[in-house]
């Protein structure tokens, strides 16, 4: 099947039915030093806490790998750790104009909370905010470099350099946002799911599709967005960009990531300007 016009499904599906920030008041960021930061302390320390509808705990391995990026008057998105810092996310988690902020709970349940503030930021240049709009392509994908590196047990993800994995294969989607839609408190824990790779457009060389195979409720989920879409080895394939739900929920039927090998170059060349580097494997 041919593959629909770009900026009409990225466009569509960023602007109306994207894995949004989850919403957070102005206030309460204007107060983010602390008041944010005791706020998701308590969600993440909370036994009932998840992320990812239809999901699981996240694997030690997986879950090392997450952040949770916060806007000031947008929300919370998720971050990946691809080099000792530096985050990859979604363009649209780091709203122009607004204040960003790494949220990362200490390792010690008894410390601190850390909330950073980063040292730059790089949206790739073929990102469009209204992509739909303006009838632009748009790769919805972002940096966010770290004035310190994250303490153990954080670790940076190895990111795939093969091809989009064929449809039918299995792909781990994993993040921080909601487990249940609409729950404000069923964020901030990282979740995965296991789920299939299908091609409602054809095959995809800037995206990636993945939908549960019975139809039931599972994927990504509002504040997932940034989140990852791993190989089952562990390897990152994509960055979760939007969630679809049936009827009027907006989770557990479609999930769609921008795959990160035909980005390579932004993202070797961002990296190696801030002295960093990523780790690729074609496995």
């Amino acid at each position: 099947m041919q593959q629909a016009p770009f900026e009409v499904v990225q466009g569509l599906r960023e602007d109306r039915r994207r894995t949004r920030p989850r919403p957070l008041s102005r206030k309460r960021l204007r107060r983010i030093s602390w008041l944010v930061a005791s706020a998701i302390a308590s969600l993440v320390h909370a036994q009932d806490v998840r992320a990812i509808v239809g999901g699981a705990p996240a694997e030690e391995a997986i879950g090392q790998s997450l952040v949770m990026v916060l806007a000031e008057g947008g929300g919370a998105c998720s971050g990946v750790i691809i080099a000792p810092r530096a985050i990859l996310t979604a363009g649209h988690c780091l709203p122009r104009g607004h204040q960003i902020r790494v949220y990362a709970p200490s390792g010690d349940k008894a410390g601190a909370p850390r909330l950073i503030v980063p040292a730059a930021s790089a949206l790739n240049p073929l990102y469009a905010p209204n992509s739909i709009g303006t009838r632009r392509r748009s790769v919805d994908l972002a940096l966010i470099r770290l004035p310190e590196t994250l303490p153990p047990p954080y670790t940076a993800l190895s990111l795939s350099s093969t091809a989009a994995p064929d449809q039918g294969e299995t792909i781990v989607l994993a993040g921080d946002g909601l487990s249940q839609e609409g729950v404000a408190a069923s964020s901030g824990k990282p979740r995965s799911v296991s789920l299939p790779v299908i091609e409602p457009f054809g095959r995809g060389n800037i995206l990636l599709w993945a939908a549960p195979a019975d139809g039931a409720g599972s994927g990504a989920c509002e504040g997932d967005s940034g989140g990852a879409m791993l190989t089952p080895r562990g390897a990152l394939v994509a960055i979760i960009a939007f969630a679809e739900g049936t009827g009027r929920s907006r989770c557990g039927k479609l999930t769609q990531g921008v795959l990160v090998a035909p980005q390579r170059q932004f993202i070797d060349t961002k990296l190696d300007e801030w002295g960093e580097s990523a780790r690729w494997t074609d496995q």
